[in-house]
């Protein structure tokens, strides 16, 4: 096993027992409002003008984002996917139409083109990017569409991540736009958009937010 993979399960595993003792909070709705909502406003606004009917919300938490792409937009069929146990408890108690499914992005636990869309919102920068990327583009369709939400590495927001990935056991999980638009081209996917995420009334230094959209090559 390589250095990079051995890291790379080394910070899921510290994400997954993180994010499994803090699902409460990340429930909060001042918190979702002013942080998670503008980016999953992005992604629903994506799907509904792409007409996906198959979808993944990787990284879904405790389920807000892919609930609501499945009471909004009534897809065929749409999975919630994480590694959070915790995570995913409170998520299968907001509903019961969505298939929840544990797993990490790196080993989607999803057929080969199943899907026509995959998305993630503030979560991209946990993943082993490639690893992820390439898992991305074996479930989807020929033509299917990503959307990734990830916040900008230049964040005050996001600086203690980046102190954490920086830390000789992680390799890096914050990719600026230009690194994340260059890994979805390495990855077989072609850039159709990429663009700020506002969030008012939160000035946009603060947590500059960049949502990506690809198609599947």
């Amino acid at each position: 096993m390589s250095r990079v993979q051995t890291s790379s399960r080394a910070l899921n595993h510290v994400v997954t027992d993180f994010f499994g003792q803090v699902a409460r909070a990340y429930d909060s709705a001042t918190l979702q409002r002013l942080v998670y909502r503008p980016p999953q406003d992005q992604v629903v606004a994506e799907l509904r003008a792409a007409g996906c009917r198959r979808i993944a919300d990787i990284g879904c938490g405790t389920g807000i984002l892919t609930d609501r792409i499945e009471r909004e937009l009534h897809p065929e069929v749409v999975y919630g996917v994480d590694a959070s146990a915790g995570m995913l408890a409170r998520a299968g108690r907001r509903s019961t139409a969505v298939r929840w499914v544990r797993g990490p992005a790196e080993r989607l636990p999803l057929a080969d083109g199943e899907l026509d869309a995959v998305v993630t919102t503030s979560a991209f920068h946990f993943f082993d990017h490639p690893a992820a990327l390439r898992e991305f583009h074996r479930v989807l369709a020929p033509g299917g569409l990503v959307a990734i939400a990830t916040v900008h590495p230049s964040a005050p927001a996001s600086r203690p991540l980046q102190r954490l990935t920086r830390s000789p056991k992680f390799p890096a999980h914050a990719p600026s736009p230009q690194e994340t638009r260059e890994l979805l081209e390495r990855a077989g996917f072609e850039v159709t958009d990429q663009r700020k995420v506002h969030r008012p009334p939160l000035p946009d230094f603060l947590i500059p937010d960049v949502i990506t959209v690809a198609r599947r090559r």
